[in-house]
Formats: structure tokens, C-alpha cells, sequence
């Protein structure tokens, strides 16, 4: 079956997200400190991921706790924390997205990006499953729904979620588009839960899925290219005068801490029987992809 052109939605929704995100980073942006003012308060600008599973309502107040500094969270697509960063309106960020992460260190702006933890990506669906892509590597997967035309929901927002949903249709030889394919401009919850309601496909993060209540399945999973590595990046006054480069630091260093690293591995647990995402900090890339 031909696979259909591209086709470009720009949703109301879309648009009503990023205005609301650009509201909060006016609102926002200057209120860390610079080098000269101390600590103070600190902007993180990271995934919906982090937000969605649970992990930031876990990481946040034992950082706060510790460090005495109060944290405001901007949970957006890695894509857009990335050029918060980039700009100075974010003082550190938690991100996973490899290509765009490196692209941002060679401006020079950023002090040091350092692995934190991972989980994997996963493709969901429904139980009956129309495209029969159960248990089969993710490009050919990405092949057959879109052979079948069966509806796919994708996140659409430039995050690191949907950075690798567009490598994998690439892998696939696929341009999506047509009726089937939809994008909500929102972020892993909220696109978990559209999906949901249209028994469609989607590509999630295991950590964000697990922790949201719905009937789709894991389909696909197991895949060395699922890997989903997240880094900590300290942003330098080179981003921006009002960067709190003393409490991005502090943050990061805290982030790859052993105690940080403990709660990452405990996280989900007691509610899942299983961690949501696993501690990698000290290790080389290379080991997390052998291990994974």
C-alpha cells in the first residue's frame, strides 16, 4: 500500500501549548541568579517524561531539601529546554536528546553535559493490534503501520520522544502523513492519552507509560535502538548574565550524586515492582548501551 506525502498539522492545540510556554518563560526567565547574586532560586528546564512518570516530584523536593534552593521546573519537549538553555532562560536542564544535546555544547555556552539515568522507549498499541507489528524490531514495525495506514499519534513537539519517533520512520523508509498520522503538539501524558482514546499507536517512554493509567499495550520493545539516555547540562554565563551558574552546578553535581542516584534506581518500585529508570551516573556511554 503507497505510504501517504507529508502532511504538516498545525493545531490549535499546538500553538495554545507553545504560547503557554512562552508565557512561563517570560514569567520566569531572571528568576536565577548570576554568578555574583548566590545561589538563590533555579530554573530546570526538562522533559514531560520526568514530569509525567513521577520522578520530578521525587528529585526535586530532596534537592530543594539539601541545597536550600528553590527550584522552579519547566517540563517541555527536549528540544525546546534545549534552546531555554541556549538563550539563558533556563539555568540547567534534563534532557535526552543526543543529537541536539551535542549541537548545544558546540556553542560553547553550556559547562558540562553528564549522563544521569535511562529507561527505553517503547511502542504501544492497541490489543488487537491491526498492524500485527507484536514482538518485531522497531523500523519494520514503524513499516507495517503505516503499510496498514493505522492510526499513529505522535507527540509532534520536537522533543527527544519525538526526535526518535522521526529517526524510526526514517529507518523505516517512511514519510508519514495522511489520515492516519496526527500529532498533538502536546507531551507524553497528554499524547499517551489521545492515543488511548483512539486505540492508535504511539512511541512512549516505559517510565511515562507505566505510570499512566490506559488500555494500550506494550508491542514493541527490547530494541538496542529504544535506548533512551538522559543527561544533566549546567549552563555558563556565556548563555546569559542572569544564568545562576553556581546553582545549575550545584544541581548537576547533586543530579549524578550517589544520593540522587539511589533514589533515581528506587523510583517506581513499590508501585511498579520494577524501576522506571536506571542510574547511570560514572558510566561511559558505551557501558549504558552494553548494558542496555
Amino acid at each position: 500500500m503507497p505510504h501517504s506525502s507529508v502532511l504538516v498539522q498545525k493545531r490549535s492545540v499546538s500553538r495554545l501549548v507553545a504560547i503557554t510556554s512562552s508565557i512561563l518563560v517570560v514569567g520566569l526567565a531572571g528568576c536565577g541568579e548570576g554568578e555574583s547574586g548566590g545561589k538563590g532560586s533555579l530554573i530546570v528546564a526538562t522533559t514531560t517524561s520526568t514530569r509525567d512518570s513521577g520522578l520530578l516530584d521525587v528529585l526535586i523536593p530532596a534537592f530543594e531539601q539539601d541545597s536550600g534552593i528553590e527550584v522552579k521546573t519547566l517540563a517541555v519537549g527536549s528540544g525546546e529546554a534545549l534552546e531555554l538553555g541556549e538563550r539563558g532562560e533556563a539555568d540547567v536542564l534534563l534532557v535526552h536528546s543526543p543529537a541536539a544535546e551535542e549541537e548545544l555544547m558546540a556553542t560553547g555556552k553550556a559547562g558540562q553535559r553528564r549522563l544521569v539515568m535511562h529507561n527505553d522507549f517503547v511502542v504501544v498499541g492497541p490489543a488487537g493490534d491491526p498492524a500485527r507489528i507484536a514482538g518485531k524490531p522497531v523500523a519494520e514495525a514503524f513499516a507495517g503501520v503505516a503499510d496498514a495506514e493505522a492510526s499513529f499519534v505522535s507527540r509532534g513537539d520536537d522533543s527527544g520522544t519525538h526526535s526518535a519517533e522521526l529517526g524510526f520512520w526514517e529507518d523505516a523508509g517512511v514519510q508519514p502523513g495522511g489520515g492516519w498520522y496526527s500529532e498533538t503538539g502536546q507531551g507524553m501524558g497528554a499524547t499517551l492519552r489521545v492515543a488511548d482514546e483512539r486505540s492508535a499507536y504511539t512511541l512512549a517512554d516505559r517510565g511515562t507509560y507505566l505510570a499512566q493509567p490506559g488500555e494500550l499495550e506494550i508491542l514493541v520493545e527490547g530494541d538496542p535502538d529504544l535506548l533512551n539516555v538522559y543527561h544533566v547540562i549546567d549552563m555558563t554565563a556565556k548563555a546569559g548574565d542572569r544564568v545562576n551558574v553556581d546553582g545549575a552546578l550545584s544541581f548537576a553535581d547533586w543530579i549524578v550524586s550517589t544520593e540522587a542516584q539511589e533514589l533515581i534506581g528506587a523510583f517506581g518500585k513499590d508501585e511498579y515492582g520494577r524501576a522506571l529508570f536506571t542510574p547511570d551516573a560514572g558510566k561511559t556511554e558505551a557501558q549504558v548501551e552494553a548494558a542496555a
